[in-house]
């Protein structure tokens, strides 16, 4: 958290590194699994791997921005929400990030990024239209901070691994049984299926645990930054309360990108708490209450 004014977490730094250690020792058990049934065939295996990472930890968020609709806007064209972000990596003693906005009637932000300079923050234009301006700058002070804690990185990774997963069991089954029964004989093959879920699951689970903390974090650092707690619980409780108006389509469109998002899509009540990549409105806004009450009120 050095070169920034916002709040340190040690907790989000402590988790994050547990997180990435785990999932990155998952995957070399995989792989060597993979490598271990494949016999000759490992090279292509690593090959896989390698390019895969290199394509996601280069191109991760033009692959986000590009998925979710972000556009790039210059200050001519949006001269507000330019000048909050201005505002804002001023108080934050941080890079100025890209600024985007999302052609979206969802209420939505987002940040991705490897890193402080690379990075991209981006307002759907139902967000732009439904918020005051002290309510974009709460939602922005905690986009923001995902940047500054370099979360988006750590989450964009550690999510793509889930998806390295299948592509490599397909190869692997590919590669094993496109050579008829020379590789059929291998029982070792008829575990690679099953290692597959394991690892996805096991990795999902990882992932969501980091997600729903790390959004507490943003929030509480958010708002410590702006010294207003009660304009990010304003903009939480509007944005909740229309995510309900939008037609379940667009919601369902968006949820894939739920992680990404100040707030899911679809909060899924028929869902455990287990699987959500956010922490419930509840429990955020009663962190910020707190937070506001340790303010003396004035936030």
């Amino acid at each position: 958290m050095a070169h920034t004014r916002y709040a340190p977490d040690r907790g989000l730094t402590g988790r994050m590194v547990t997180t990435m250690f785990l999932i990155g020792l998952l995957y070399v058990i995989f792989v060597g699994v993979l490598i271990v049934a494949l016999g000759k065939a490992w090279p292509l295996i690593v090959l896989l791997v390698g390019g895969l990472f290199i394509v996601q930890f280069w191109f991760s968020d033009k692959i986000a921005a590009f998925s979710m609709g972000a556009k790039e806007v210059t200050p001519e064209q949006a001269p507000e929400l330019h000048g909050a972000v201005d505002r804002l990596c001023a108080l934050a003693d941080m890079p100025k990030p890209r600024v985007a906005i999302a052609d979206s009637d969802v209420p939505n932000a987002f940040a991705t990024g490897r890193g402080r300079r690379n990075s991209l923050v981006c307002a759907t234009t139902g967000l732009l239209r439904r918020l005051e301006p002290e309510e974009l700058e709460g939602v922005l002070a905690h986009e923001l901070s995902h940047v500054a804690h370099r979360d988006v990185a750590v989450m964009t990774i550690a999510s793509f691994l889930g998806v390295m997963a299948g592509l490599i069991t397909r190869m692997a089954l590919w590669t094993g049984f496109a050579g008829g029964g020379r590789n059929n004989n291998n029982p070792m093959l008829l575990l690679i299926p099953l290692i597959s879920a394991l690892v996805y699951v096991i990795s999902f689970l990882l992932t969501r645990l980091l997600s729903r903390y790390r959004e507490l974090s943003a929030d509480r650092a958010g708002a410590l930054l702006t010294g207003r707690p009660s304009a990010l619980a304003s903009a939480l409780t509007k944005v909740s309360g229309q995510m309900a108006r939008i037609p379940t389509r667009d919601l369902r469109r968006a949820e894939p990108f739920n992680a990404f998002y100040f707030a899911p899509a679809l909060s899924g009540k028929s869902f455990s708490s287990l699987f959500s990549s956010h922490p419930t409105l509840e429990q955020r806004l009663d962190q910020l209450g707190r937070l506001s009450a340790q303010l003396g009120g004035r936030g």
